[in-house]
């Protein structure tokens, strides 16, 4: 190789910017018990995609691979440490972290979402995290109470 060809590769690799570390929450990283295990998932699927990454021959390549891999293996690995496993709630009399909550919405429509920590929420399979203004604004209520989010009102009809 010239030394012309490793200049240029070198100023193509310095010129390129480093990924951002992903973003933490600034709230307690409460967890259930499925959000451990999907977050030690991720972990273990961050690290092995660290070791894929060092194998790639090409330079270039090689580095953007493993800087995204390390990025998300340093945030899954600070969410593990971070983690207050939370047990299910033993009782359904209030909405509590962990529970299960249909709602109805002005207009009859019926929704239920489960509330668990930030990164396990999926709103559109059925849980939001437990700081999302819903969650927040539902924690605490009985069956039968209203609650005003938005201007619109929102009836608990069920916790489990």
């Amino acid at each position: 190789m010239s030394v012309a060809f490793a200049r240029e590769e070198s100023a193509e690799l310095a010129q390129e910017v480093a990924l951002p570390d992903r973003p933490i929450s600034p709230y307690p990283n409460l967890v259930t018990a499925s959000g451990l295990k999907a977050l030690q998932a991720a972990e273990a699927a961050a690290n092995a995609a660290v070791e894929s990454a060092r194998l790639i021959e090409d330079p270039g390549e090689r580095r953007r691979a493993l800087e995204h891999a390390e990025r998300d293996f340093r945030y899954f690995h600070e969410r593990l440490l971070t983690a207050q496993l939370r047990p299910a709630p033993m009782s359904h009399a209030t909405v509590a972290f962990g529970a299960t909550v249909t709602i109805e919405r002005e207009g009859g429509r019926k929704l239920t979402y489960r509330i668990v920590g930030e990164d396990e929420a999926e709103p559109r399979q059925g849980s939001i995290s437990y700081v999302a203004p819903l969650a927040r604004a539902l924690m605490g209520k009985a069956v039968g109470e209203l609650i005003e989010l938005d201007g619109h009102e929102i009836e608990i009809l069920k916790i489990a």
